[in-house]
């Protein structure tokens, strides 16, 4: 029997989903079975029918394939909190990056709870260090993180007293249960408990009051560095609130304010410049071997997650080639049902879950614990041998930058010890040195947001970061606790739905396209094939967009034109097998989770909407990038208290502006409810023996069902409708679609 020493911190179960894996393997067959009558029946469609339907159900079913492939083998991790304090007695330090960038979308009282939330960590706090990162250069961002240190000293205390499983307070003070609960000091806690909620009542208001009045400090010295800056020119701004100067294991972090240097006619690099920003501003004050990035609406839900995630990196056996611990993105408050399918509890259940079995799942960008030397485009082997550590100091600036604090903290890094001791160097003196390394110019020449760091080219910086590390040969794990780990917000509106979608889809294209495209970086790097074609299922997002547009718009086709794109007669019962099959086997798995019957025609519907708007057009965005006509704006999605916006009947509504992707979705609405109408009036452009059926009936039905949201915002005014000018362009966009189909003349292929 092994001794307690040599026993895993943490333990990988491989499990089977039987029933999943012969309905994956039935509709596969089924799609090659359409695929291969649609080649044996090539003279029953018109050729550009037959052409277009062709590629775009074998792209189908090649997209079938790699998700079969992702699913197939799914593994989920098991951590032993109980043997990381017995074989490690002495814990590692662990930065905690926070990014905002907007304090009009990201309201500073949200990063405040985030933020509050990681101070009350169940980890000493000598060894954390908290950095906030505050791209807006917001005074009111910075006044809301000094008046939460002071919280913060009265909030602690009281988590690890009473045991507080919620530690984000505006999460935790509305369950009036908590006040309630019978312990032995039940009057004391009833007591602490009221004070504290008064103090966090008091500092949200002073929060608001000054989010009102926001020239109300502008007189007070500490805010002095943010008189006259613009959000995109000023110089670096590094102010540390918090201090632990005694090293006390049962003090507070540290807790750093960071907005970095940015001038407008240098590139900042979005999200990924701010976290390559943290890695060197930390790795100057404190660097911490493991690093914790959240976004700024992502609360702790369990207070042990930092232990959790220590047992998968400091295995001694299998932890040395985990570059991160991945853990689920998971929201609190969700809509009921969730209607703009924003919560994504059956992709992480499946998907996620399936690549926790391969070289382990994407890094999604929040929630992820990163070992410090991947993130400094390390590979297991030059850990192993510490090759990197012994290359000359010229190299290391080269690779690096010029700063020789950090120069320094990579080798330390390198050579597995901390670069400061506790009581050995406060982050309040090392200032100067975190500033040179935060202003815009010190990469130049450099590595980073090339070979390491957060990769830079893309908006999506998150899943481009995550091929480079696999492709160097690191796995990832994911952390899966009980409780979950964080809990967030999910966009509360249709409009910040797209937002996202689109800005997924267009970064995510920019990938695929590049030089980190999946195919690549499995034949010339380390990524096992299995874990590249799961990277390829992600990557593209936008390319799916597109072959979903030409397959809804090729059946309006068909009916404006009387020509058939589904098979007929015994063929005819194919694509129905597949379509009913398919919904009952998904409809299966949502069920099988607990979800709801609502839950999945949701997640359907939307899955239909968000490919053919903004997936489609975050395509056409990303590949406008790529071929260098025009850059990707990125735009921030907005965070809320909760995701319910709205009260009443408004919960849930769909509302709309004046974006392209209306107009995408308006457009296709527009186009299919025109080829029903000429349809049933008989007013097809041609006549054939091969004319269309009842199938085609059923597919523009089918989506106009979909689309029903749109259906509804066309007799609607106000936020909820449709705006007039997305409506007229839209109505010429379908009319020339309309016009088009209806002056080609095609002819079956002799």
């Amino acid at each position: 029997m092994a001794s307690h020493a040599n026993l895993p911190l943490y333990e990988k179960i491989w499990f089977k989903r039987t029933t999943q894996r012969i309905m994956d393997t039935f509709i596969l067959l089924l799609l090659l079975r359409l695929l291969t009558y649609r080649v044996l029946s090539i003279n029953s469609f018109t050729l550009t029918t037959w052409l277009l339907a062709f590629l775009c159900e074998s792209w189908f079913t090649f997209t079938w394939i790699v998700i079969l492939n992702t699913k197939w083998t799914p593994a989920f991790t098991i951590t032993h909190l109980d043997r990381l304090l017995q074989q490690v007695p002495e814990l590692p330090p662990v930065d905690l990056f926070v990014t905002t960038a907007n304090p009009v979308l990201e309201p500073p009282v949200i990063v405040v709870n985030t933020v509050l939330s990681l101070l009350a960590l169940d980890y000493p706090a000598n060894k954390l260090a908290c950095y906030v990162s505050d791209d807006g250069c917001s005074p009111l961002t910075y006044y809301a993180l000094v008046e939460a240190s002071k919280f913060a000293k009265h909030w602690v205390p009281f988590c690890n007293k009473y045991n507080i499983q919620v530690r984000a307070p505006f999460r935790y003070f509305p369950d009036v249960s908590t006040a309630n609960s019978t312990t032995e000091d039940s009057l004391e806690f009833k007591q602490d408990w009221l004070r504290m909620k008064d103090m966090y009542d008091n500092l949200s208001k002073k929060i608001e009051q000054v989010n009102q009045k926001p020239n109300t400090f502008q007189t007070d010295r500490e805010f002095a560095v943010f008189s006259n800056v613009e959000q995109r020119n000023h110089p670096s701004i590094i102010k540390v609130i918090l201090e632990n100067k005694d090293g006390l294991s049962d003090g507070l972090p540290q807790l750093i304010y960071i907005s970095r240097e940015k001038r407008p006619e240098y590139p900042h690099n979005y999200k990924a410049g701010a976290m390559n920003m943290l890695t060197r501003v930390s790795g100057v004050m404190t660097n911490a071997p493991f690093m914790l990035n959240v976004d700024c609406d992502m609360f702790v839900n369990n207070p042990k997650i930092v232990l959790h995630a220590m047992c998968i990196l400091m295995d001694s056996k299998s932890g040395k080639e985990v570059a991160f611990a991945q853990c689920y993105q998971q929201f609190y408050d969700g809509v009921k049902d969730d209607p703009f399918g924003n919560q994504w509890v059956a992709a992480f259940e499946y998907i996620i879950q399936g690549m926790g079995g391969l070289q382990g799942p994407f890094y999604i960008g929040t929630n992820t614990f990163h070992r410090r030397n991947a993130i400094h485009g390390f590979s297991p082997d030059e850990i192993e041998t510490g090759k990197k550590g012994k290359l000359a100091e010229e190299t290391l600036t080269k690779q690096f930058g010029s700063s020789k604090a950090f120069v320094k903290a990579v080798v330390h890094a390198m050579e597995g010890v901390s670069a400061y001791t506790p009581n050995d160097v406060s982050p309040s003196n090392l200032v100067e040195e975190a500033i040179q390394v935060a202003n815009f110019d010190y990469e130049y020449g450099t590595s980073w947001g090339k070979q390491m760091g957060w990769l830079y080219g893309s908006i999506a910086e998150d899943i481009p970061t995550g091929i480079n590390i696999h492709r160097k040969g690191w796995r990832s794990e994911c952390c899966v606790p009980n409780p979950i780990a964080f809990t967030g917000c999910a966009p509360g509106d249709f409009v910040s739905t797209m937002i996202q979608q689109k800005r997924w889809a267009s970064g995510l294209t920019v990938v695929f396209f590049g030089k980190l495209n999946p195919i690549l970086v499995t034949l010339f790097g380390k990524i096992q094939f299995r874990q590249g074609l799961s990277y390829f299922w992600a990557t593209n997002m936008g390319l799916r967009g597109m072959f979903h547009v030409c397959y809804v718009s090729l059946s309006a086709y068909c009916l404006i034109t009387n020509t058939n794109l589904l098979p007929k007669g015994l063929g005819e019962w194919f694509p129905v097998a597949l379509f009913v099959i398919y919904n009952i086997y998904t409809l299966f798995e949502y069920l099988t989770i607990g979800l709801s019957i609502r839950h999945w025609w949701n997640n359907q519907r939307m899955l239909t909407i968000r490919s053919t708007t903004a997936w489609f057009v975050g395509f056409l965005s990303g590949v406008l990038k790529v071929l260098g006509i025009s850059d990707i704006v990125f735009e921030v999605t907005r965070k809320e208290h909760s995701s319910c916006s709205g009260d009443g009947d408004d919960v849930g509504r769909f509302s709309f502006d004046e974006s392209p992707v209306f107009v995408a979705g308006t457009t296709i609405l527009l186009v299919h409810l025109s080829a029903l109408f000429i349809k049933f009036l008989g007013l097809e452009a041609g006549h054939s023996a091969n004319g269309c059926g009842m199938g085609e009936v059923y597919c523009s039905t089918y989506l106009v069902v979909c689309y029903w949201p749109f259906l509804k915002g066309l007799f609607v005014r106000g936020k909820y409708g449709i705006p007039f000018s997305t409506i007229c362009k839209s109505l010429v966009l379908a009319s020339v679609f309309v016009h088009f189909s209806r002056s080609v003349i095609s002819t079956p292929p002799a």
